[in-house]
């Protein structure tokens, strides 16, 4: 058995019947080069349930606490039934972009059942070329980006010789009512004493802010009101998904010529496309946007699970014009808020997560979810993670692009988010039913705001062309 942590928990919390927190990933893979072997789903649960033994969160289910006396644990090494979570699923035709997109919305649209392990797999037919997609559905409470990102390298045949799979794996029982209360009791006795320690670190990061000459962006700064936009208001449960593909080789190269990171240049792109949507549907771009930027503090190439990361809020220069200006704006705006998540101490909020009571927490975020999404604490999430540098295996056949998107929260209808594969950034974007007409608005926002930026930097407006699955 394993404690969930603070922050872990928290993002069971907020779930609700319209704000789901699962992640999606989503590998494409080539099957031509298997010749004539079969590759189906039936073999595909076979390739996974081989790879179990490695992919733990994947044998993790939660066990709640009676009374909700604690956090919930993970119960390891419980039975798998790979018929329920592997699921067939068959694309409209003619199997392009757009249609894996909408088939990627449709899952994403229902919630995780808490009964079983946290996580889903579809296996995805019909695709243009004879491909095939899979889908992963991960509650965040199992991992972040940085641990994803390790789980995918686990479940992939990143080396050229892989350690032999395994047949099988010991199961451990269920704990009883009277194990469960005694460990919470027990755990809370460990809190109470881990809690000065908690306020001492919290005492250090507000020193160090009062010292420091540098000030916090006045857009972070109380009255804490990011401004009403279109994608502020009560979710509908309805998820709808886009994705785009741009050249890594043309972004390190816009990056490397503007003097900014791939970071800063995912975010003053974001901050185009954001400009160019307000103005389309609310008619004006005025104030900066407020973005939550999760930045993880545990980069461990053998994590897999578990959250070890804070959202830092950037203010997104969407009132600004002028396009270097604007990138500009973003880096500075990404470089103060790294500071003050810094000199605030970057474990702060996930510290005083373990602390948290459950029942309260709980009852809060189901009030927030049916609540005016306007004035808020931000207008959206943008993620941007750095995934596997090797193109993977899957039963020998070979992952050509992967995706990744997390979730909505609640008040807020947008996600973008971005992960890099072998020479693709690969960008991906999550809406509710009701923020846009068509969430490929946005993706191609950011290929026209990518591209306006480089025309800016002397560069190209001529995009390399990355082979992909989908044709747009």
């Amino acid at each position: 058995m394993k404690r969930l942590s603070g922050w872990d928990a928290f993002l069971l919390y907020t779930e609700t019947p319209n704000v789901h927190m699962h992640t999606l990933k989503i590998a494409i893979i080539e099957l031509a080069d298997l010749g004539d072997r079969t590759f189906g789903i039936d073999e595909f649960r076979e390739v996974l349930h081989g790879r179990l033994y490695k992919l733990d969160p994947f044998r993790f289910q939660l066990v709640d606490i009676p009374f909700k006396f604690h956090h919930p644990m993970w119960r390891e090494n419980c039975e798998v039934d790979l018929d329920y979570h592997v699921r067939p699923w068959r694309v409209k035709s003619p199997g392009g972009r757009r249609e894996l997109d909408e088939a990627i919305g449709e899952i994403a649209s229902t919630p995780l059942d808490r009964s079983r392990p946290l996580w889903e797999m579809y296996f995805v037919e019909g695709l243009a070329g004879g491909r095939i997609a899979v889908v992963g559905k991960i509650h965040h409470a199992l991992a972040d980006g940085i641990a994803s990102a390790n789980l995918l390298a686990r479940g992939m045949d990143l080396q050229e010789s892989p350690q032999r799979d395994r047949d099988s794996y010991a199961t451990d029982p269920a704990p009883s009512r009277g194990e469960l209360v005694r460990s919470a009791f027990v755990d809370h006795l460990r809190q109470i004493g881990r809690f000065p320690g908690v306020v001492r670190y919290t005492a250090q990061g507000v020193g160090r802010v009062r010292r420091s000459s540098r000030k916090l962006n006045p857009q972070l700064t109380r009255p804490f009101t990011p401004p009403p936009s279109f994608m502020n208001h009560v979710l509908t449960p309805e998820r709808r998904f886009a994705t785009a593909t741009l050249a890594l080789a043309d972004v390190k190269e816009t990056s490397k010529k503007l003097g900014v990171t791939i970071n800063d240049l995912v975010l003053a792109t974001s901050s185009g496309a954001l400009r160019k949507l307000l103005l389309h549907y609310d008619g004006k771009a005025d104030h900066p946007l407020l973005a939550s930027v999760p930045m993880s503090f545990d980069f461990s190439p053998d994590r897999i699970w578990g959250n070890r990361f804070s959202g830092v809020l950037v203010a997104l220069p969407v009132d600004v014009e002028d396009i270097l200006d604007r990138v500009r704006r973003a880096q500075e705006a990404a470089t103060l808020a790294k500071e003050s998540h810094q000199l605030i101490g970057p474990e702060l909020i996930a510290r005083w997560a373990a602390y948290m009571p459950p029942a309260p927490v709980e009852a809060l975020f189901r009030w927030l979810s049916n609540k005016d999404g306007q004035n808020k604490v931000l207008n959206l999430n943008i993620s941007n993670v750095p995934g596997p540098r090797e193109r993977g295996k899957v039963g020998g056949a070979t992952v050509t692009e992967l995706y990744s998107v997390g979730p909505l929260t609640a008040g807020s209808g947008l996600n973008i988010t971005v992960w890099s594969y072998v020479d693709q950034l690969n960008i991906s974007v999550l809406t509710d039913g009701a923020t846009v007409d068509d969430p490929h608005e946005v993706t191609d926002a950011m290929l026209e705001e990518f591209r306006e930026i480089r025309c800016a930097a002397g560069l190209s407006e001529k995009l390399t062309v990355v082979e992909t699955a989908m044709a747009q």
